[in-house]
């Protein structure tokens, strides 16, 4: 693989997810097989003909069409309408997620794509392209394009009785969340060496826009380094904003125009953060959730207490990956993110936003308690949260339900011990 090589692959994982891509697929595919019947009809070695009525595939094929522009229409509908939905009821940042499900883009390109198969084979059928047995072959994949759509609509009819609904959003950015974090557990510096400190006289490389960073290509950093017999050490990890005043790297040896323009090449810059190198991003969508419901013109508290519950799924597969500290790229220092600031992220604001409400500071105890069970090298950070959320909510409960999750809280972390 090319230095380049996780920045290409990057770019060719994201761009299929893109729904205009399937779409364009499905329509050449549908315009090729349309034309291919009348192509294929004269070099058969056999003959194949049916007795069709006059203008029978014309019929179907116009049917198809009319039927498959307005099931589009409708399919990009309740998509625009779950995307809405998620945004307004969930979080805006579980909008991508939505975009990229694989079931909608099919649904909505094989119809489109039939759509287009129809139209051309009707174009086709006006001039004197098919010979009879073409007809026949046309006949014939048509029949295989209504199973298709069929099939095709009763699945996504199924899928959109749960697309978009509050437990699908929670479901998905859990998904995204835990790949993202068990990704970052089981390499913490992608490769490189850890960052502990930065040696005094590097000079800093600063990207020329601002935008958050999302992919960082740590090979094709380590192979600058070599050939400039430099070392490199990354300030703008996935997640943070570059700026003026956060630099992109900062590097030891000799720096010319040449390695700054490679260094800025080998980041990803963009307005909006992105779940895939980003550890914290999942966790703060999935907490944005619960925050959300526990807002008084919500005020949803089992919403709440489900997001609690997927956090702690989440954080629990991370802390249990165990972590490869084998270095690829020795000349890239590179600084991980720290569990404090995940679990700070994942429940200050439901602390925050929760402690009027009894039940989910009782939820969020347990969940805290049975971390510090799962990872007890760390359980002094879950202690610490857990402190912190019993202080931001003592103020805000009376005195009966502080006496309860004082009560909650003693006998889930005398378990711990």
């Amino acid at each position: 693989m090319t230095a380049n090589g996780g920045a290409l692959a990057s770019f060719f994982l994201r761009l299929g997810k893109k729904v205009w891509v399937r779409a364009a697929l499905f329509t050449l595919i549908g315009i090729a097989v349309a034309l291919v019947a009348g192509f294929l009809g004269p070099f058969l070695p056999f003959s194949v003909t049916i007795d069709l009525g006059q203008n029978a595939v014309g019929s179907l094929l116009q049917i198809i069409a009319t039927a498959m522009l307005t099931v589009s229409t409708f399919s990009v509908t309740a998509m625009v309408t779950a995307f809405s939905a998620a945004t307004t009821t969930a979080t805006p940042r579980s909008t991508p997620l939505l975009i990229a499900d694989t079931t909608s883009q099919n649904a909505v390109s094989t119809f489109i794509g039939a759509f287009t198969y129809s139209l051309v084979g009707i174009v086709a059928l006006s001039t004197p392209y098919y010979t009879e047995q073409g007809r026949t072959i046309l006949f014939v994949g048509t029949l295989v394009v209504i199973g298709i759509v069929v099939f095709t609509l009763l699945r996504w009819i199924s899928h959109l009785s749960t697309f978009g609904r509050m437990a699908d959003v929670i479901d998905r950015v859990e998904k995204a969340a835990t790949a993202a974090l068990e990704m970052h557990a089981s390499s913490p510096t992608l490769g490189a060496r850890a960052l502990t400190t930065v040696p005094v006289g590097t000079r800093a490389v600063h990207t020329d826009q601002v935008g958050y960073v999302t992919h960082v290509d740590v090979r094709a950093l380590h192979r600058l380094a070599e050939d400039h017999d430099v070392r490199i050490y990354v300030d703008a990890t996935p997640g943070r904003i570059a700026d003026a005043r956060t630099p992109l790297v900062r590097v030891a040896g000799a720096i010319d125009d040449d390695l700054v323009k490679a260094v800025r090449r080998a980041f990803r810059i963009e307005n909006h953060r992105t779940f895939e190198q980003d550890p914290r991003f999942g966790v703060i969508a999935l907490t944005e959730i619960g925050s959300r419901a526990l807002s008084p013109a919500t005020n949803d508290p089992g919403t709440a207490i489900e997001v609690i519950a997927a956090l702690q799924r989440v954080l629990t597969r991370a802390i249990t990956v165990e972590p490869d500290h084998e270095v690829t790229y020795a000349r890239v220092f590179l600084e991980s993110a720290e569990l404090r600031d995940l679990v700070a992220d994942a429940f200050r604001p439901l602390a925050r936003d929760g402690a009027p409400h009894i039940e989910v500071q009782v939820r969020l105890q347990k969940c805290l308690a049975s971390l510090a069970t799962s990872a007890p090298q760390h359980a002094e950070v879950f202690r610490d949260a857990a402190r912190a959320a019993f202080e931001r909510s003592r103020r805000d409960l009376d005195r009966n339900d502080v006496r309860l999750l004082r009560t909650s809280m003693r006998e889930a972390w005398n378990e711990v011990g």
